[in-house]
């Protein structure tokens, strides 16, 4: 993981917005010096969007990290697992509070999560870590859901003065 600056929030908003596919690739690659640290048996689970914000965009930028990282490792990758449930508002610009609140419930476990995860350590891919909220949020159901541990692997980190909520 890097920090989010200047440049690193460039090539997370170019794969995000700009469609620059590639680039995903390039997060993926640092992002598999990692890997061994999460056993052999690790699944792949990229943060989900909304189907409507997918609908719009044309990809999920989590997806394509993680399928990156999966070609890279061999390692499986599940990115139905877990859905979001509802639309949220974009979270650029709230407090860790407000997020919490609006992520929170956003998220739902897939009817057959369980089989799909019991006892497997998981790899929740995104692409930046800002406050925390979704990843927890998404951490919470794979553990409900059988996971046995939830690493959190994302490309760049927000880290200021400022606490988030």
């Amino acid at each position: 993981m890097v920090r989010y600056d200047d440049r690193s929030s460039l090539i997370a908003m170019r794969l995000k917005y700009g469609t620059r596919l590639g680039l995903a690739k390039l997060i993926a690659q640092h992002l598999q010096k990692f890997v061994a640290e999460c056993g052999g048996d690790a699944i792949i689970v990229p943060v989900p969007l909304h189907r409507s914000r997918l609908w719009r965009r044309g990809f999920n930028q989590s997806v394509l990290i993680g399928g990156e990282l999966a070609r890279a490792t061999g390692m499986e990758m599940d990115y139905n697992v877990i859905f979001r449930s509802k639309l949220t508002p974009p979270l650029r610009g709230m407090s860790g509070m407000q997020r919490r609140k609006i992520v929170d419930s956003a998220f739902a476990l897939r009817a057959d999560a369980h089989e799909r995860l019991a006892g497997k350590p998981v790899l929740l891919v995104d692409d930046v870590y800002t406050s925390g909220s979704t990843s927890n949020a998404c951490a919470r159901l794979l553990k409900k859901g059988g996971a046995e541990q939830v690493l959190v692997f994302c490309w760049a980190r927000v880290i200021s003065d400022v606490e988030y909520g």
